[in-house]
């Protein structure tokens, strides 16, 4: 049997004909960046993650960096992003001038440690960005209040966690602001790239739906030096039709976690702790294992997909050697990129394709 990494035949056979339907509507109304569509999403978006206000852009990438630009921060300023996550959270730091400054996480959830923060807060620290790493929160509570007590924003990286909650409560809601990404792989996904910020901050969202749009707050008036990036009605509509989908898909991840947490069952993996205040999402379930090399070989001889989720850490990154880290610096990410290992994980997984992946792993020696 082959059982891919990922696969989207599922999900998208259950809505191709309202796609089709959709885009075939945006195509003959002939209007394309800025219409009714975008509009729909970014209302339906903002109520579904219990916030006020959602700017549609390009990417998850653009989101945070708008969010950031939004607080005006930049050159000299210092902002701390866990030193586990996708490149793309330090990079909208870098846009601005900014210095990443990275934290460690625990080594069993994968999200930042709280009780690590505040010693690396300095007098040019402005903010925290707390990733929802693999679709699980983090520990926002103890973000929030370290972030009150140094006068510092929270803002959520949301990239893998739609429609996780924390303490009943929705990311995109647990922060000043939040940025998402759609890119097609995420449990919200578009058939491109596209992302969004969300926020209850009225000013905060006016001021990054200006400079989203070339620092234009109307036509040919431009109050900031601002950027395109722009969600255009065609992903928005996509989106919508997705959106309504979500948290049956999200269910059904579920399920297929749980199968794996309790039917794996090999003594050299160790399997993803939950926290107890957060119902996981499953974007990513990965492992650990001190043989990844080895154990990702004999999956591929059984024909099972996998992906590593980060092999380099970023601060052992070319793009970051100019800051001030050294190998052995952030001992609990490194460790992580050297074991971490992703299972298929994805809307529509048969029993039997589940139960092979837990078979073959289960016979690893």
């Amino acid at each position: 049997m082959k059982v891919p990494f990922v696969s989207f035949v599922p999900m998208h056979k259950e809505i191709e004909n309202e796609v089709l339907t959709k885009f075939k509507k945006v195509y003959e109304n002939n209007w394309f960046i800025q219409g009714d569509e975008v509009d729909k999403f970014e209302n339906e978006f903002a109520k579904f993650c219990d916030a006020k206000y959602c700017v549609g852009c390009a990417t998850g990438l653009d989101a945070l960096y708008l969010i950031l630009r939004g607080y005006d921060i930049g050159y000299g300023d210092e902002v701390i992003v866990p030193s586990n996550t996708y490149i793309a959270t330090a990079l909208a730091v870098s846009y601005t001038g900014a210095n990443p400054v990275f934290v460690e996480p625990y080594i069993d959830t994968y999200n930042i440690n709280p009780e690590l923060i505040e010693k690396a807060i300095t007098k040019n620290t402005k903010a925290i960005i707390a990733v929802h790493l693999y679709g699980q929160a983090a520990d926002m509570d103890k973000i929030n209040s370290i972030a009150k007590r140094h006068n510092l924003k929270v803002i959520e990286d949301s990239a893998q966690s739609h429609g996780t909650l924390y303490k009943g409560r929705k990311t995109g809601s647990l922060g000043d602001a939040a940025g998402f990404s759609f890119y097609p792989g995420k449990n919200l996904g578009a058939l491109g790239d596209a992302g969004a910020v969300v926020t209850s901050d009225e000013k905060l969202a006016s001021k990054i739906r200006a400079i989203a749009n070339y620092g234009s707050d109307r036509k040919y008036h431009h109050i900031y030096k601002g950027i395109n990036s722009r969600l255009d009605e065609v992903q928005a509509s996509f989106l919508r039709i997705k959106l309504r989908n979500l948290e049956k898909w999200n269910e059904n991840r579920r399920l297929t976690a749980s199968k794996y947490m309790e039917k794996i069952n090999n003594s050299k993996l160790v399997k993803p702790a939950v926290g107890n205040n957060t119902n996981h999402v499953w974007h990513i379930f990965a492992v650990r294992t001190e043989e990844r090399d080895e154990f990702q070989k004999y999956l591929k001889e059984n024909e099972i997909g996998t992906v590593i989720h980060y092999p380099v850490p970023m601060h052992m990154q070319d793009a970051y050697k100019d800051l001030p880290y050294n190998a052995g610096d952030l001992p609990i990410a490194e460790k992580i990129s050297k074991e971490v290992i992703s299972l298929p994980m994805w809307y529509g997984m048969t029993d039997d394709e589940i139960n092979y992946v837990i078979e073959k792993i289960n016979s690893w020696k």
